[in-house]
């Protein structure tokens, strides 16, 4: 096969003239004055709860990373929605978003939200994965996740509480509910305190929630207890404990997937230098054992494989919702 050496010198001329205006222009675009300002980092959730939390370790570090301060911005409400609106309509190079992408996937099927969950809104970089948690209160005596479903086939049922209508944990009850012919009781919270505060007083029989500081308090206090998580793996602070997808519910072995959002029109250059600078922390020891320390399982993924990811919920999703028959609120 021939090489370079072996062409004419026409063309092997064009050949190096051709990839030196390639590298001139990559390093033109690679030194372009960006970010000129401070990052305005959405997150559309309460402080003080995982993405909170997640959000400000990464904008800590994007900052050394860009040279420009990340100021995290609080824009809870409407199941994350209203942050998400906020991204929306921001038309500038330096506002992002970070969280669950149930805004994206699930939400608009459930409400009435002002954006275009897949062309308003661009993928950046995926961050992690979250299992869900199937947790016991003191109020139900199963030690195993087959007793609860024992109990669910008797007339006293099941309760279960999640952080809201339409939320992954709603659409885990409902497939459930398909799945067993059980009968669970959804309670629905608005998030918050008042859900870790029932969970404590055991005012309900199951808990799911994703893993975090007050969830995880009342697990090492015993008032709540593990007895199966969610996720293609085992989570790592529960490694006894088996995955719904294990014990044969694989429609209900669902996680929840967190990710770097940007508005529409941000600049390609822009959102690759994001997702390599994100991609680059989700590699380090740091980071990664911060995210494990959660049992948040880190996903580094280019922007093109975290949208592909984005847009097959948003398809799965229409399909449970219309099955199950959750209405719109």
């Amino acid at each position: 096969m021939p090489t370079s050496h072996d062409l004419p010198l026409t063309r092997r001329q064009l050949l190096l003239a051709g990839a030196s205006l390639a590298a001139l222009q990559a390093g033109t675009a690679m030194a372009a004055p960006w970010p000129t300002q401070p990052l305005r980092l959405i997150v559309p959730y309460p402080a003080g709860g995982v993405n909170d939390v997640v959000a400000r370790l990464f904008g800590e570090r994007l900052a050394r990373t860009l040279g420009q301060p990340v100021v995290v911005d609080n824009k809870p409400g409407a199941g994350a929605t209203i942050g998400m609106a906020e991204l929306a309509k921001a038309h500038d190079q330096h506002t992002l978003a970070f969280g669950a992408i149930s805004p994206l996937t699930l939400n608009p099927y459930l409400m009435k939200v002002t954006y275009d969950p897949l062309t308003d809104i661009l993928p950046v970089a995926s961050v992690m994965y979250a299992p869900v948690y199937v947790m016991a209160t003191r109020a139900l005596q199963a030690q195993r996740f087959e007793d609860v479903l024992r109990q669910a086939k008797t007339a006293q049922g099941v309760s279960v509480a999640t952080s809201g209508y339409g939320t992954l944990g709603h659409i885990m009850v409902e497939q459930l509910i398909r799945a067993t012919g059980g009968h669970f009781v959804h309670v629905p919270y608005k998030g918050g305190s008042q859900l870790i505060t029932d969970a404590a007083g055991a005012q309900f029989d199951l808990l799911l929630a994703n893993p975090f500081g007050p969830i995880n308090a009342l697990i090492a206090q015993g008032k709540l207890r593990v007895l199966a998580t969610t996720g293609p793996q085992r989570a790592a602070s529960f490694q006894q404990v088996p995955t719904l997808g294990e014990l044969g519910w694989d429609k209900a072995n669902l996680t929840s997937l967190f990710g770097f959002y940007a508005p529409k029109g941000t600049e390609a250059a822009v959102v690759a230098r994001l997702n390599a600078a994100i991609n680059q922390l989700l590699r380090s020891q740091d980071m990664r054992q911060r995210l494990l320390q959660l049992d948040n399982v880190p996903l580094p993924l280019s922007a093109e494989a975290f949208g592909t990811l984005i847009r097959k919920d948003y398809a799965l999703n229409g399909v449970v919702i219309e099955q199950a028959g959750i209405q719109a609120q």
